[in-house]
């Protein structure tokens, strides 16, 4: 009887320890999938809207869009536990339109983000792949565009400075710090993928930001090397035109920009600048479509400032002011185009995943010469026929 029980003991034993190594294992190949996103969906009042026939007076519209605030998307992200400190991660985002169900640019598959790497916690991150720059991932936080309460339909004139993460970065290989005492810094690089031709459509970016506490502050750069020409046109190089995703087309590009936010209390307040030049500019972004621009300089500096204050945990009011200063030079002389742009917003959570927003944006255009190109608009709205426009929106957004 004694060995009966013996051997039982003994099964017990091996039993545990069993589970005690599959356990073992388990955590350190621990590895996880979430599958995520948001939907957003608009419903949008507009003046004076351009009907496409030459000289034809505004009229007044309502539209449905996608994306008001936040682009809508689904993703897929995840890593694996490597040990020491060491994780391999990946993520694969798609955006869509919540109105009409179609895939956004022009039917990639993931066109938003798609990358690999490892992260550790030492050492920082690196990543490759199809990823955000730093302008659109670091100072668009402190702005009401972009990553800021009133997204997408916030943006600086065509979406000029990058912020609104319309545009990715492809071929790219990306690093980031880990957050020393607040501090954070990142750098990538955009390959051309040209055989003969490494500077024709590559980009490289970089970026620095510091939380600590109230205060955030951020410095960030971008630039992008085209070559001139038709003929010469990249169509695989690190930003692309072939799935609807630049904004502004033509030769090399430069953008840089600062930005500091303070919070106190239930209140924020930011501050951003930011600058962009482009060379050789051949159209722009304007309505969801690219317009026809031709032209050998189109510079802006945008100045805005911001500010959001919760009257409770679910009711927030927020307002910004943008002024954007711009020069156009092409062969029939210069412009110097100036946008003023005000919106307020009011924003409801019913929970942390759900919330309902009403905003309104005002955008007036001087020194545009007549331009259409220079007419007011507003992100993918369909462009005002003059020089102004109103938007009243009603959104809904969930996040899952």
């Amino acid at each position: 009887m004694q060995d009966h029980y013996d051997v039982i003991t003994m099964r017990k034993t091996l039993l545990a320890a069993a589970v005690s190594l599959c356990w073992a294992a388990s955590s350190h190949a621990q590895s996880s999938v979430t599958l995520y996103g948001i939907v957003d969906t608009a419903v949008i009042y507009a003046n004076n809207q351009t009907t496409g026939k030459a000289g034809a007076p505004g009229h007044s519209g309502v539209e449905m869009d996608s994306g008001g605030i936040s682009g809508t998307r689904w993703g897929v992200r995840g890593s694996e536990d490597l040990g020491g400190g060491l994780s391999a991660v990946f993520m694969l985002e798609d955006g869509f339109s919540s109105a009409t169900g179609k895939l956004s640019n022009s039917g990639d598959l993931f066109g938003r983000q798609a990358f690999v790497g490892l992260s550790s916690k030492m050492y920082g991150t690196i990543t490759a792949g199809r990823q955000y720059s730093f302008m659109s991932q670091y100072l668009s936080a402190l702005s009401a565009e972009g990553l800021g309460w009133a997204g997408n339909l916030a943006d600086h004139p065509f979406d000029n400075d990058d912020m609104i993460r319309h545009q990715s970065i492809q071929n790219s290989v990306r690093y980031e710090s880990p957050t020393y005492r607040g501090l954070t810094v990142g750098t990538m690089y955009g390959f051309s993928n040209e055989a003969g031709e490494f500077s024709n459509d590559r980009a490289y970016s970089m970026g620095a930001k510091y939380e600590n506490g109230p205060v955030s502050l951020v410095a960030s750069y971008l630039q992008i090397n085209r070559s001139v020409g038709t003929a010469n046109v990249n169509p695989n190089g690190a930003v692309t035109n072939g799935d609807s995703d630049a904004v502004i087309t033509g030769g090399s590009q430069q953008i840089w920009g600062l930005g500091g936010k303070y919070a106190f209390g239930p209140a924020s307040i930011g501050l951003v600048w930011t600058h962009s030049s482009t060379n050789d500019v051949t159209s722009v972004y304007q309505g969801g479509n690219l317009a026809q621009l031709v032209g050998s300089l189109l510079r802006f500096n945008n100045f805005e400032i911001n500010g959001q204050y919760f009257v409770t945990r679910a009711l927030s009011l927020a307002a910004s002011y943008t002024y954007t200063d711009g020069r156009f030079d092409s062969s029939s002389g210069s412009l110097s185009p100036k946008w003023h742009e005000a919106i307020v917003q009011a924003d409801y959570q019913f929970s942390h995943r759900t919330d309902v927003y009403l905003e309104s944006l005002y955008q007036t255009v001087s020194g545009g010469g007549n331009n259409p190109a220079f007419n007011a608009s507003m992100f993918n709205v369909t462009p005002s026929a003059n020089n102004r426009q109103l938007l009243f929106v009603a959104g809904f957004r969930h996040r899952f």
